[in-house]
């Protein structure tokens, strides 16, 4: 499934975080996904939420700067293997991932996996999965 994954740049200090997630929150925006990358000096948050558009209009009210970039969500079996396969699949269709993050539900065997995958060519990342 494709959707709009929203990045908020933040500064690397305390308090970031919380601010960007509350200003979502008083948009009534859901965070999905996230993924948070660190550098000395600032955090990359990248976010998969239910509403890209209001997320980046409460992004710009609070100050903070972003960007947005369509991925691909997939859904895996959470069973040992499953990502080691999908990313065989991409590797033999020549998609070079960029990132991945994602959770399991830990409920029973018969859950899926929902990963967020940003990579070269989308496209063959929904045909890899069919």
């Amino acid at each position: 499934m494709r959707k709009t994954q929203v990045t908020a740049y933040l500064p690397n200090k305390v308090g970031a975080l919380a601010a960007a997630a509350k200003a979502l929150a008083a948009a009534k925006v859901n965070i999905e996904g996230i993924s948070v990358v660190e550098t000395a000096d600032t955090g990359e948050v990248r976010m998969l939420v239910n509403d890209a558009h209001k997320a980046e209009k409460a992004l710009v009210r609070a100050g903070i700067g972003y960007s947005k970039q369509a991925v691909e969500v997939v859904l895996l079996k959470d069973t040992p293997g499953s990502l080691a396969l999908f990313a065989s699949k991409l590797a033999k269709a020549g998609v070079d991932i960029h990132y991945v993050y994602g959770s399991t539900c830990n409920c029973n065997k018969k859950c899926l996996c929902r990963i967020v995958v940003g990579a070269s060519d989308l496209n063959k990342v929904k045909r890899v999965m069919k």
